[in-house]
């Protein structure tokens, strides 16, 4: 018999919060360079986590959001000191999911312990997980500031079961990051990607993942 599930660990940026609605927020004031911000942004702040993990120089996630924004803006030639600050102060902020409460409320009247286990900073994450009005409903913030190198190295999957107290069959890891899922199937987490965006699979060689399109496919049977 499979082992129950005891713990549901999800990822913060993509799969709770919505890493877009800090550009969107701003749409107006950025003008029609808006998408290309944020989608470059993005690409730029995980870009930064993989290449200084690997360099073994690592800085912390509000570091490296900082200087993919700076890349990002004077790639698109967009010079505004107050735009800039407003966009940092907004990713702080982020917008939960939809879904996100609900979900959330129910596996915690299931009994289930629900974590974040994220490249941000505490410190970061604390503050997306209180504007998002979701504080009651998380039970561990966890960052890879504990082990000091990004997702997806094994350390940091290891540091939410060590945390935890638990094997990794009795946690679920949720993330809307393809390659994230795939760090924690090879690690041995049971794994459910949100896929979002309906991208096509990869990372097939890492292990299986369940594959869903919202987080509501946690608690519909």
């Amino acid at each position: 018999m499979s082992q129950a599930i005891r713990s549901y660990v999800f990822d913060a940026y993509g799969t709770l919060f919505d890493v877009h609605c800090a550009v969107a927020r701003q749409a107006a004031r950025v003008g029609d360079a808006a998408q290309a911000l944020s989608e470059l942004w993005r690409a730029r702040q995980l870009e930064y986590s993989w290449t200084t993990s690997l360099m073994g120089r690592h800085q912390d996630f509000w570091s490296l959001t900082t200087q993919a924004l700076d890349y990002a803006m004077a790639r698109l030639r967009i010079a505004d000191d107050a735009l800039r600050a407003d966009l940092l102060q907004a990713y702080l902020e982020l917008e939960a999911f939809p879904e996100v409460p609900r979900v959330l409320r129910t596996l915690k009247d299931e009994g289930k312990s629900v974590a974040i286990l994220s490249n941000g900073t505490k410190e970061m994450v604390s503050s997306a997980v209180r504007s998002a009005g979701i504080a009651e409903l998380v039970d561990h913030v966890l960052s890879i500031e504990a082990v000091g190198i990004f997702k997806p190295h094994p350390s940091v999957y290891r540091h939410a079961l060590d945390t935890l107290g638990l094997e990794a069959r009795a946690v679920s890891f949720q993330s809307s990051n393809a390659w994230d899922a795939a760090g924690a199937a090879a690690f041995g987490l049971r794994v459910v990607w949100v896929n979002r965006s309906r991208l096509p699979p990869e990372y097939s060689f890492a292990g299986a993942v369940r594959e869903v399109h919202s987080l509501e496919a946690l608690i519909t049977k």
